[in-house]
């Protein structure tokens, strides 16, 4: 049987964490980093390959996040090394919670990943589920943002099923037209989106999450997850809208990757053939123990679990 793969585009960045102690901790990290690393803990490893499609420098700190990759069963085939840029870096601090991000990311290397429009082709065609984010895009001048769209329009034309979380970051952007374009043409490309509501609500102005659903539908979303910081959920698609509610709450010690460790187990759900409700069900739960730990990773054998 053909082994399959799950495919994340993206950013990652060199980590620094506060601990409980006021130190800090140095990781590697980066939401579409977080997704893939959940999805591979959630993802038969006899069944699924998980791969990560980024690009990093010749430095040294550049070989340890590939060796992390490596180390913990993510896919490098698809990592490119810059040969003067390197990894950007951001700072995390925690109060009550929730986090607060510092960056250093203007020279990073990932936010070439799409000057190659062949290594696109060629990492989404071997994939059979493309994820990427609003981050990927934001990081891309905007000519090479209409490059990776195009890629990911001819993915999901080729029966790959692409999906798009859209992690809104107005600091990112160069304007909040810019920004809200891109994320609206990005979702008309993905067989699933995965908004934020309490972003969606600040940026786009949605009343409630059947807006926001309906929104990402109109621009040629196919299911959209409205993800609601562990409140009620709605999910729009073939069968209409599906509401799910109930979830277990739990006071989080650090939200930091928690809507990405929603997606990786939500989508690994999916991808082994689970019904949305149960796949939602995954996901939170995947989310829920996340939360509970300091950091954006925590080890992949705890969610296995």
């Amino acid at each position: 049987m053909r082994r399959k793969l799950f495919l994340s585009a993206g950013e990652c960045m060199l980590e620094m964490a506060t601990q409980a102690n006021g130190d800090f901790r140095l990781g590697f990290a980066g939401d579409t980093l977080n997704t893939a690393w959940y999805a591979r803990a959630c993802l038969p490893r006899e069944r699924w390959d998980v791969a990560y499609f980024t690009r990093l420098g010749a430095d040294p700190y550049s070989a340890r996040m590939k060796a992390f990759f490596a180390e913990n069963g993510l896919d490098t085939r698809f990592v490119s090394a810059d040969p003067v840029r390197q990894p950007g870096l951001y700072l995390i601090e925690i109060a009550d919670g929730e986090r607060s991000f510092t960056y250093w990311r203007e020279r990073s290397a990932a936010k070439l990943l799409a000057d190659d429009r062949a290594a696109l082709e060629e990492a989404f065609a071997a994939a059979d589920i493309v994820y990427f984010s609003a981050i990927t895009l934001a990081i891309l001048a905007p000519e090479r943002r209409d490059v990776f769209l195009d890629c990911v329009q001819a993915a999901r034309g080729a029966g790959k099923l692409t999906v798009f979380d859209t992690n809104i970051r107005p600091s990112l952007w160069e304007s909040p037209q810019a920004m809200k374009g891109a994320i609206l043409r990005a979702a008309g490309t993905a067989a699933i989106v995965l908004p934020s509501y309490d972003d969606e609500a600040a940026s786009f102005g949605d009343a409630s999450l059947e807006a926001c659903a309906e929104r990402y539908h109109s621009a040629g979303g196919g299911t959209v997850v409205v993800k609601n910081g562990g409140g009620p959920m709605v999910v729009l698609g073939e069968q209409g809208f599906l509401r799910f509610d109930g979830f277990e709450k739990v006071r989080p010690v650090d939200t930091t990757g928690a809507g990405d460790s929603f997606n990786g187990g939500f989508l690994a759900a999916i991808a082994e053939g689970a019904e949305l409700g149960a796949a939602v069900a995954r996901g939170h739960s995947v989310s829920a123990q996340v939360i509970m730990n300091r950091g954006a990773l925590m080890p992949m054998d705890a969610v296995e679990r």
